[in-house]
């Protein structure tokens, strides 16, 4: 039965509760105190969503305890300096409960979050405000913006591997420099979703002591009840993927329980700690404990309700009793004392380890090794066989990732296939399992690809900079990690993905792992480096893009089959997007093959097939590099009002009207067969392709020069692609 509620002016108070032992300093709350703070979160996010007439009060409400013994007792952090490298981190995975994470802020000491801040919660301002409608990376004492839910949990354990990584290789007896904990605050939506069960069974798999996972336990959700769709036992299935499990029964009012059992989980070692605390949604609500309460504001009459519950005045709004900020004052004096301890601890420990301290240093100011760009081997350096371009990103994976703690550099279980593997290679493993240990650098994340860029997500954001994940499958199930990467771009985290089997050319595999429509995506994906090059000579371009751009991350789709290292390829144009790589720069040609990947070599080949026109061939490994380029730039590359343009490559067609009159593209899905055959099969044989362009082009030749096609005329060249599948 749920508790009852209780007002503030006749709270008894939880002093059993306050009187801390250990790594806390022992404090006792006067009558009532403990309460009135409570009651002042539940009354706030009652009027904050009240104001705009939208937002999530009922998480805030239920979970007012909760917030207030993570910030005010057992977390490890400064207000006065959000970004101490030392802190224990915040993740809240269920971000619609950000009022929470706000208001405890302001009431912990971070300058930057007034209440007149997050007043500005869900209000109609255009430009922005730090009180979003869900965390975001940019502001203080936010660790990552969290939103689509289930990707916290595995920015969480990303945030604890990091952690657990840094310690192995840093920390030394008496200097534990790198000791923070991961606290994760997660609902019942974020333990339905996928990708946190995916991340929850790498944390236990690996043992992260560090990381402690909060379960606000409430039972709701938008539609209701969650038993219409949910009814797991949540700390049995924990317990069997590797997880310690502590139970709190009344996460609504009973501050000593949940302080308990956080001081135990502080304490426990060998496996992650889920702590399952149960509350009630929208405590005090006159709708508590139902579907209502979880993502609308109360309503007028209900927020009277609240108020009149919990001993404040009805019509009295944001009221904030001094008491409450006495309740927090300790906070910003304790979080000061921390990181003088630990900056004392660092100078000592740089008199001690000088080697190990320069190195961290480095890694906490975000810098690479000096000099890495120039043991990237130089094009005369490369193989002059063909090769896949996912073996030439290999070979820039071992000139670079061994030499730079910074890397860490995994896969979904194909880290062989898509050369992501490194000479002298140590496994990031819980070392009880007796295959490498804490301090390794390639990660095998299992076949878990959205769980796998939600983990690398929280390892870019520990520190920006301090880490670089390489992580890799094949293209096509780049789709399955696509809602992770979303989240990269949008919050500039760097990463380098490997996206190998990149079209037909998988061949065998058949039509479920060739990607025909994928690319369309990461190319209208904002801030995403999505680069497709062409032989090694562009992949070894496309990685120093890709480390030379801090703030994007970056996907290189590449080759399964051998492709040539081509003449006019140049890795210093990259950034350019696009380029001509055969053909007069200086005259105007008659036809423009663009291509990218592996039908560059393919488009090259199909321009000697055409003796009677002038005609050129341009690399685009990245439209949206050349779309930034000044327009003067992109008419000389592709002339396309002079010039008939043909775009070629073995994806759909989508996307290429913008830079082309016609084009040779798939327009169904794939089949299963070696790369050549399809190839063949599909219309991209150079012979196919000629005959194509010329019967297209033909009619369009006049006197003086072009008729050239106008907007909405793009022509498909291969339409028997749809007669080759059928077939």
């Amino acid at each position: 039965m749920a508790p009852s509620v209780v007002a503030a002016d006749t709270a008894p108070g939880h002093s059993s509760g306050l009187k801390k032992s250990g790594n806390v300093t022992s404090k006792v709350s006067s009558e009532g105190d403990e309460m009135l703070v409570l009651n002042t979160v539940r009354c706030l996010a009652a009027d904050l969503c009240q104001q705009y007439k939208g937002g999530h009060p009922g998480t805030v409400m239920g979970a007012a305890a909760i917030g207030v013994a993570l910030w005010r007792y057992e977390m490890k952090f400064n207000p006065a300096n959000p970004d101490w490298f030392a802190r224990d981190r915040f993740v809240l995975s269920a971000g619609h409960a950000c009022l929470l994470q706000y208001l405890m802020l302001h009431f912990s000491g971070y300058e930057a979050w007034t209440m007149d801040v997050i007043k500005q919660y869900h209000a109609p301002n255009l430009h922005g405000s730090m009180a979003a409608g869900h965390p975001e990376i940019e502001y203080p004492g936010v660790e990552v913006t969290t939103g689509p839910l289930g990707q916290g949990i595995a920015n969480a354990v990303g945030l604890a591997a990091a952690g657990k990584q840094l310690a192995a290789q840093y920390n030394k007896d008496e200097f534990p420099v790198v000791d923070g904990k991961i606290w994760c605050f997660t609902g019942d939506g974020c333990l339905q979703e996928g990708v946190g069960q995916e991340a929850i069974s790498m944390a236990g798999h690996w043992g992260l002591d560090n990381l402690i996972m909060i379960y606000d336990n409430n039972a709701v959700t938008v539609d209701g009840n969650i038993d219409a769709c949910f009814t797991d036992d949540t700390s049995a299935k924990l317990k069997a993927v590797g997880w310690h499990v502590i139970e709190v029964e009344d996460g609504s009012n009973d501050l000593a329980a949940i302080l308990k059992a956080l001081d135990e989980a502080k304490t426990l070692k060998g496996k992650p700690v889920l702590v399952n605390i149960r509350t009630i949604i929208g405590f005090g609500s006159a709708n508590q404990n139902s579907g209502p309460v979880h993502g609308a504001a109360l309503g007028a009459d209900d927020v009277e309700h609240v108020k009149k519950q919990l001993g404040f005045k009805p019509d009295e709004h944001f009221v904030i009793p001094p008491k409450v900020y006495d309740y927090f004052a300790e906070v910003k004096t304790e979080g000061a004392k921390l990181e003088a301890e630990w900056n004392d601890m660092m100078s000592k420990y740089k008199e001690t380890y000088p080697t190990e301290a320069a190195e961290l240093q480095r890694r906490m100011e975000g810098k690479l090794v000096d000099g890495w760009a120039a043991t990237i081997p130089t094009k005369d350096k490369l193989p002059k066989d063909p090769i896949p371009t996912r073996k030439a990103s290999g070979i820039m994976v071992q000139t670079l990732v061994p030499n730079d703690a910074s890397f860490v550099a995994g896969s979904a279980d194909l880290m062989e296939s898509t050369f992501v593997n490194f000479k002298g290679q140590t496994e990031f493993q819980n070392p009880k399992l007796g295959n490498g240990d804490y301090s390794g650098r390639q990660i095998r994340y299992g076949i878990r690809e959205f769980a796998m860029v939600a983990v690398g997500n929280g390892l870019a954001a520990y520190q920006k900079g301090m880490f670089i994940p390489i992580m890799s499958t094949f293209f096509m199930f780049w789709l399955y990690a696509a809602p992770a990467a979303r989240m990269s771009a949008l919050q500039k985290l760097r990463f380098i993905g490997i996206a190998t089997h990149d079209a037909i050319g998988i061949g065998e595999d058949g039509p479920t792992h060739q990607p025909i429509a994928l690319p369309s995506f990461y190319r209208a994906l904002p801030n995403m480096n999505f680069i497709r090059p062409a032989d090694a000579e562009e992949v070894a371009g496309a990685w120093l893009l890709a480390l030379e751009d801090e703030d994007h991350p970056s996907l290189f789709a590449l080759s399964r089959q051998p492709v040539p290292l081509l003449p006019g390829t140049d890795r210093t144009k990259i950034p350019l997007g696009a380029y001509i790589v055969q053909g007069s720069e200086d005259e105007t040609p008659d036809l423009t093959l663009v291509a990218s990947g592996a039908e560059v070599a393919r488009a090259i080949e199909t321009a000697i097939l055409l003796p009677d026109y002038k005609v050129r061939v341009v690399s685009m490994p990245s439209q949206k590099h050349f779309d930034e380029q000044p327009s003067s730039y992109r008419r000389s590359v592709l002339p396309s009002n002079r010039s008939l343009v043909v775009a070629i490559e073995a994806w759909g067609a989508y996307g290429w009207a913008r830079y082309a009159h016609a084009g040779c593209h798939m327009s169904t899905f794939g089949l299963s067969a070696p790369q050549a055959q399809l190839y063949e099969n599909f219309g991209f044989s150079p012979k196919n392709m000629a005959e194509k362009i010329v019967a297209w082009a033909k009619p369009l030749r006049q006197k003086d020069g072009w008729d050239i096609p106008g907007v909405g005329e793009f022509e498909e060249l291969l339409h028997n692609a749809t007669e080759h599948h059928a077939g």
